[in-house]
């Protein structure tokens, strides 16, 4: 069992992840003993813990699949958002305080712009769900084009959106950028990932640390395990590359 020490817990970990090339929502964490500070320099224990890596990820194959049919993505997810992100207020400069319907026209136009300019031209379908939601679905003959590599580029659009629709909306409205049927297919994923890491967890007692994934993806899988009273979920980090922890709920272990 690999055992790191630190000044600090924090430390410690940081020590761990460092020697191991690992990121923290790669690994296994379990903390052994914090730091004591002793008296008159007698009795200092350094915090120790134990960091081991783990193989739990999120499944790519629907991904995978609908993206096969690009050779190479087009741009870099992070390269085209930084660049691109730049358009949303230059195109929503002469907009504010729009009503829903309005709003939510002009980011169809915002999006077909986006798409044009990227090569990949795409229909842009409005649905609004039952829960307030607005999907907006873009029809394109090269739908792989426009997810990208698991999702990197479907991913950068739909922060764009967001953002986009923050700056212009009266209200406060969410939305969601799907291509085919990728976000459903996606679900699937992340439920049956969800079951999979709550297993883990009960049967180690440990937390399981995810991969960064957006907010909304995220709440699919707190939606998931948030009637199991044996799992806690909680977020970390700083977008985008905030991720989720599934810890044991502390009564129960």
């Amino acid at each position: 069992m690999p055992v790191y020490e630190g000044l600090t817990i924090d430390e410690a970990i940081a020590h761990g992840l460092r020697t191991l090339g690992l990121k923290k929502e790669a690994v296994d964490i379990e903390i052994l003993t914090d730091a004591k500070k002793g008296f008159l320099g007698m009795g200092k224990k350094a915090a120790r813990v134990s960091i081991e890596p783990i193989n739990v990820e999120v499944e790519q194959e629907p991904a995978e699949e609908l993206v096969k049919e690009a050779v190479q993505e087009p741009v870099e997810a992070a390269e085209f958002e930084e660049k691109t992100a730049e358009t949303a207020p230059k195109q929503a400069s002469h907009l504010e305080e729009l009503e829903k319907e309005e709003a939510v026209k002009e980011l169809a136009l915002y999006l077909t712009t986006i798409t044009n300019d990227m090569g990949v031209p795409a229909l842009v379908k409005i649905q609004h769900e039952a829960n307030g939601l607005i999907v907006m679905n873009l029809e394109t003959s090269k739908q792989g084009m426009l997810i990208g590599k698991h999702g990197k580029i479907l991913n950068a659009l739909q922060y764009l959106a967001q953002v986009f629709l923050h700056r212009i909306a009266k209200e406060k409205l969410s939305v969601v950028v799907n291509v085919g049927n990728y976000r459903q297919k996606r679900e699937e994923v992340l439920t049956r990932l969800a079951q999979r890491t709550a297993e883990k967890v009960k049967e180690t007692g440990r937390p399981v640390f995810l991969e960064p994934m957006p907010a909304f993806e995220r709440k699919m899988i707190h939606s998931a395990l948030s009637k199991d009273d044996y799992i806690k979920t909680h977020s970390e980090g700083e977008d985008p590359y905030r991720y989720l922890v599934v810890e044991p709920a502390k009564k129960y272990f």
